[in-house]
């Protein structure tokens, strides 16, 4: 197992992560964004307004997005264990 096979491999994982995390990510972002702005607009200082929106919305985001997260997972998973010929020696 080379170096360059290593770093691949690493990149692909790191990809993988990021893509399937992204969309909850920015969501929680905007939504946090979003009660942040009320929050200041309407000058209310409750600090656990902020999280039950972000906990609904990334629910609500995770129940949208769950099947394409997981068939991503899968197909990087199914590729890992396709070429465990080549991780070991």
């Amino acid at each position: 197992m080379s170096s360059e096979f290593v770093l691949t491999l690493a990149e692909q994982g790191i990809f993988t992560i990021l893509l399937v995390t992204g969309p909850l990510l920015i969501l929680a972002l905007a939504v946090g964004l979003l009660v942040s702005i009320f929050q200041a607009t309407t000058q209310i200082q409750e600090q656990t307004l902020a999280f039950i929106p972000k906990i609904v919305a990334v629910f609500l985001g995770l129940i949208f997005f769950g099947p394409w997260m997981l068939t991503t997972m899968v197909e990087f998973a199914s590729s890992i264990f396709q070429n465990i010929n080549q991780f070991v020696g």
